[in-house]
Formats: C-alpha cells, structure tokens, sequence
C-alpha cells in the first residue's frame, strides 16, 4: 500500500510530515515524491531529501492515494507540474486523494477534482478557486477526496488517509501510538 506525498519548493513541512509519521506508523509506505529535485526546501527554508524524483516515476507508475501538502508557494508549484498533475488525476479514477492548506483550492480544484464534493482549505485561499464551496471544517472526507484546513489539522488528515485505507482499527492504533487525543 503506497502514498506519493507530493513536496515542492515551498511546502508547508508540518502538513507534510505529520501526516506522513502516522501514515508510516500504520504500515503505509508514504513515499516523498520531490517535484524539482530530490532536495526539496520548505516554506520555513527546512531541506528534506525526497526518497524519489517525480522525474524518475516510472510512466506507468500508480500509487492507492496521492497528497498534496500546503503552503506557499509550494501549492502553486505542485500545480504547476504536468506530472502532479496527471499522477492526481489518475489516481483519483480508483484511489484516495488528499489535500491540506492551499492545496486543495490551488491544485485539486483547477483539476475539477471538488465539483460535486465538500472540501476545506485555508481561510483565504478559496479565492483561487471562485467556483468551488469550501466548508470551515477542520477536516472533510467526502468520498474518495480528503481536505484539510491548514497545519493544525494536519495528523488528523493523516489519521483519515489510514482510515480509508486501513480502516478503523489501524487508524486508532496509529492515534494511540502518538498519544494524540481528537
């Protein structure tokens, strides 16, 4: 069972990594996908080795969910990637999309990805997707797409990629394991 997390130039780190600790706690093999490179520079200027290049994806490469992390301009630039973009489009045919911050009005809206669905972003950001209603939850799972506000709620949507992908069970374990209480 495997997640690209999708990093970025600019990328907000505690929406990535959080959610990527619990993943791994739970057993997913959360894989950094570097977009640009194979170090890749947060939004607080913090470098993390990306375990692989987009660049170096396999063409026929397919993953069970895909996340997109926040942050500025990280969002922007995981838009702007062809391959992103494709990777999240195609797993959404079958698999569990995902999406904190920016991310979710900035890359997966523009992709037609949240017509029909209720997500959440950012306070502010819904401005980049006009179209689009977003909730003030803190999380939304709606089908096979999960969106989250912002870093606050960041292990809470990794605990919800465990649960659409593990369920119930492993995504309790992996909330108990870090003593995190909803």
């Amino acid at each position: 069972m495997s997640v690209a997390v999708f990093l970025a130039e600019g990328f907000e780190e505690a929406e990535a990594l959080c959610p990527v600790d619990v993943m791994r706690r739970a057993g997913i093999d959360a894989v950094l996908v570097g977009v640009g490179g194979k170090i890749i520079r947060s939004s607080h200027g913090i470098a993390i080795t990306a375990d692989i290049e987009i660049d170096v994806l396999s063409p026929d490469a397919s993953f069970e969910a895909v996340f997109c992390p926040g942050g500025m301009p990280g969002s922007v630039n995981l838009s702007q990637s062809w391959r992103v973009n494709e990777l999240i489009v195609k797993t959404a045919q079958t698999g569990i999309v995902a999406a904190i911050c920016a991310a979710p009005a900035v890359v997966l809206a523009p992709l037609g990805l949240l017509k029909g669905h209720d997500a959440t972003c950012y306070p502010g950001c819904e401005n980049y997707a006009p179209d689009t209603h977003f909730s003030d939850s803190g999380v939304v799972v709606d089908g096979n797409i999960i969106t989250a506000k912002s870093a606050g709620w960041a292990f809470d949507l990794g605990l919800e990629i465990i649960r659409k992908l593990k369920g119930d069970d492993a995504a309790e374990k992996a909330r108990a394991s870090i003593y995190y209480r909803f």
